[in-house]
């Protein structure tokens, strides 16, 4: 199976490194974010922290302020909940009637190939510069994988709707990089997630495929003792 394209690492590593300073309190709610500082603080050029500026205010997390600026948006744990248990139940669903439906072999084979990268991703044992990135891209074609092959435009447009709150997508990973043995752990089951839900859509259960989908989504927040109270993003 050929591997998948994935887009360049270092933008994919500012948005999870400023998603984690606005987890952390770095910049708490109200806060104004300016490219040249952020890009000082980060150690990077501008143009990956515009780009992160862009995806960070399309998932809720940040709002315009100015021409070029944006300030930090307020948001509670109630809210990042209930944001993840509707994509949850919206994964579900489209889970269990693409079981229903039979999964075609064109996305069998991009489901099979993103456990494949999983793998070697994890193989190491341990993370290495990029791994989360590559993960993080992994993740987000595996979701959209299953919404897509649904052809239901209904849920994957309530889907990108509620995407725009905060920590509600998919790829709303946050990294911690002195805990990365923490992340380890995370992906690891979530690595095993994946097979379970495949394993369900191919075998046609399509009850077994929607509960996993939902308890899927919740693995940022209601494991957290298992990862040393890591952040939200499956």
């Amino acid at each position: 199976m050929d591997p998948i394209n994935l887009p360049a690492p270092e933008a994919v590593s500012v948005v999870a490194a400023l998603r984690q300073l606005i987890v952390d309190g770095a910049y708490p709610p109200g806060s104004r974010l300016a490219e040249i500082p952020v890009a000082d603080t980060l150690g990077v050029s501008r143009t990956p922290v515009r780009l992160a500026f862009r995806t960070l205010e399309q998932e809720g997390l940040l709002a315009r302020a100015g021409k070029r600026g944006r300030v930090v948006r307020a948001f509670t744990a109630a809210d990042v909940l209930c944001a993840i248990e509707v994509r949850g139940a919206l994964e579900g669903l489209a889970a269990r009637r693409l079981a229903e439906a039979g999964v075609p072999p064109a996305q069998r084979a991009v489901l099979q190939a993103c456990l494949d990268e999983g793998e070697i991703v994890l193989a190491k044992g341990h993370l290495a510069e990029g791994d989360v990135d590559r993960w993080a891209q992994l993740n987000r074609t595996f979701h959209a994988q299953i919404v897509d092959s649904t052809g239901s435009r209904v849920i994957a447009d309530a889907i990108a709707r509620n995407n725009h709150l905060p920590f509600a997508s998919a790829d709303s990973i946050t990294v911690d990089k002195q805990a990365l043995d923490q992340a380890l752990r995370k992906l690891q089951l979530a690595q095993m997630q994946h097979r379970l839900i495949v394993d369900a859509l191919l075998g046609g259960e399509s009850a077994r495929a929607e509960s996993l989908m939902r308890e899927h989504a919740l693995i940022g927040l209601r494991y957290n003792s298992l990862f040393g109270d890591l952040p939200a993003g499956a």
